[in-house]
Order: C-alpha cells, then structure tokens, then sequence
C-alpha cells in the first residue's frame, strides 16, 4: 500500500463552512484510500455535517478549535490572538510535522501571515509567493505571485521564476518550462522599475527556460508556462481572469436557452460543451500554494465549493508525492 498523505483541512473562515469543506474531504477520501484528512473546526458543527454522509471513518478525524478568524479581522492581529481558531491549530499541526499539508477558504491575509510567521519559510526564501495555476487556450498557467508580495525586489521574483518552473515541471508535467514576466510590452526595454531591473537577471539564468515579456493578453492564449510578477499586477491579472471567465460562461448559458431552436440546439451540443467548458474550471487544479515555505500551504477561495476542497487535497498529495518542496531546496539553495 502507497504511503498515507495527511492534511490538514481548515474547515472554517469560507462562504460555506463547514458543510462544503467537509463534503469535499469526504468525497477526496472516497476516492483515495492513501489519504487521511484531519478536519478542523468546532467539533459540533463538523460532526453534525459528517452524520449526513457516508465515509471511510478512518480516514478522517476531527480536530476540535472553537474560535474562527474571519474575513474581517486583521490578519497579523487574527494570528497573534486567536490561538484556537481553527487556521492557527492547523498551521501549527503542519508546523509540527503531523501532517503534509495544510488546505485553507480563510481570510487570505492570515493565510499568508500564519504560513510565514508559524510555519516559516526555507532557509535561503525571501519571499513566499502564492501561485495558483489557471487554464488558458493551450493548457495551464502558473501565475507567481497573485496576492502575497506587493512590493516584491528583483530578486524576489527571479525566486519565484526558479520555485514556479520547478512546480510546473513536476506538478504540472511540463518540461523545461517557458517562463515569461509580465509587461506592457514585448520590448526589453519596456516596462517600469521593477521590470527593467529583473529582465536581464531572469536572461542570465541558465537554469530557467525565459522566453521574454508577456503582455496581459498573451496570458490566455499559454504563451508562457510560468508568468511571474508581483502580487499588486498578479492579482489584478487573477480577479479579471476569473471574472471574465464566469461572466463568459453566464453568457453562453443565457444565449444557449434564449429560444427553443437555441435550446434544442445546446441540447445536441451539451456533452461536448461540458468537457470543454470543464477545462477552464480553475477549481478543476485546486488552490493556490504558498511556495517556498518549511512545509505545503494552499489556499482556496473564500467560495470554495466541495469540489475545489476535493481537488486541493489531492494537489497536496501530488506536491508529496513529487517532493516540491525537495526539490526547491535543492534547486535555490544548492
């Protein structure tokens, strides 16, 4: 038998906690008996979620936390004082080795406070970025960094070029990935500061695969495997991605159904559609990953639903299985 994978699952802090994180580690335990989720929360309320469903009962055990940071506490406050939410249990569960990996919808600034400040980063990281991979036209994207360092060095990001091609490579299965930063621009000397700066130290690595800038509108197209920037510019790229994503996908449905030859008409196209629309499902690769930490990080979105929890744990496993963060110390700090 194939060695457990543990995680640690934050059942708290999302728009549907506990009941869709809870359904999501049932559902991911159904489908992979190497896995083992300890579920954090208060024990009444998951337990009352967990008597609805059918599960392998020893594959997943409750972790008692009685208090919960929100999406509306500050997060370095959040961190310092409620020791027993269930995001500081967790954290400090990963940070003393009892699990693999620690799976969160909470507030995104704790997220990021709490996995440095309690996990810690590896020896040699300046900076932890979160890196979620997204679908484009021609497959994935990793996006590094969406939300952690908004005042990121030149040096900061060549980091985040090394740690992305490393997960694209080994998560992801691409070989040799392109790494591309992103500009208003296709011109070397385009770019503010910060661009003009690391351009020529990203040209320099001989251990990346950089082809150059990428601008914004190159980014659904997979010009590049890896898209690096800073967090301000990455999350803007990320929010407008998603949103024009579910504002498409509204609109296909709406013009699918507007009359009865339309709707006879998505009738015969509707299996295909599915699978194609299923491809640019983010929630179909899991979360983002805090990389570069002591030990695996992901957050979720606030609205998660079972199937992002679901697919998040199974990320974990995979990061395990590949030895991410291994290969990392061995690749940064060699």
């Amino acid at each position: 038998m194939s060695e457990v994978t543990r995680v640690v699952l934050d059942a708290m802090g999302g728009d549907h906690s506990p009941g869709e994180m809870v359904l999501g580690a049932v559902n991911a335990v159904k489908e992979k008996r190497e896995l083992f989720v300890y579920i954090v929360g208060p024990e009444d309320k998951i337990k009352g979620e967990l008597a609805k469903l059918e599960y392998p009962k020893e594959q997943i055990e409750i972790v008692h936390a009685p208090d919960e940071i929100t999406c509306h506490d500050t997060p370095v406050n959040a961190i310092r004082s409620k020791k027993e939410s269930s995001m500081v249990i967790g954290l400090k569960m990963l940070k003393e080795g009892k699990a693999d990996g620690f799976v969160s919808p909470g507030n995104s600034g704790a997220v990021l406070v709490g996995g440095q400040v309690i996990v810690g980063k590896m020896k040699g990281i300046e900076r932890a970025p979160l890196a979620p991979i997204l679908p484009t036209m021609n497959g994935v994207t990793l996006l590094i960094d969406c939300g952690a360092n908004v005042d990121a060095k030149p040096s900061n990001l060549v980091q985040f070029a090394k740690m992305g091609s490393i997960y694209m490579e080994y998560v992801a299965g691409i070989p040799n990935p392109r790494v591309g930063i992103v500009n208003i621009g296709a011109e070397e000397e385009k770019g503010n500061t910060l661009v003009k700066e690391t351009f020529p130290l990203l040209k320099e690595c001989k251990d990346i695969n950089f082809i150059g800038s990428i601008e914004a509108r190159d980014f659904p197209n997979g010009a590049a495997d890896v898209v690096v920037t800073e967090a301000f510019v990455g999350n803007v790229m990320l929010k407008l991605t998603e949103g024009l994503a579910s504002g498409l996908m509204q609109k296909i449905k709406e013009g699918m159904t507007a009359t009865p030859i339309s709707t006879l008409g998505a009738a015969l196209v509707k299996t295909q559609l599915k699978k194609t629309l299923k491809t640019f499902d983010a929630t179909e690769y899991g979360g983002a990953p805090l990389l570069g930490l002591n030990g695996l990080v992901v957050k979720i979105h606030g609205n998660a639903t079972n199937k992002e929890v679901k697919n998040a744990l199974f990320q974990v496993e995979t990061f395990k299985k590949q030895d991410i963060n291994g290969k990392i110390k061995e690749y940064l700090l060699s």
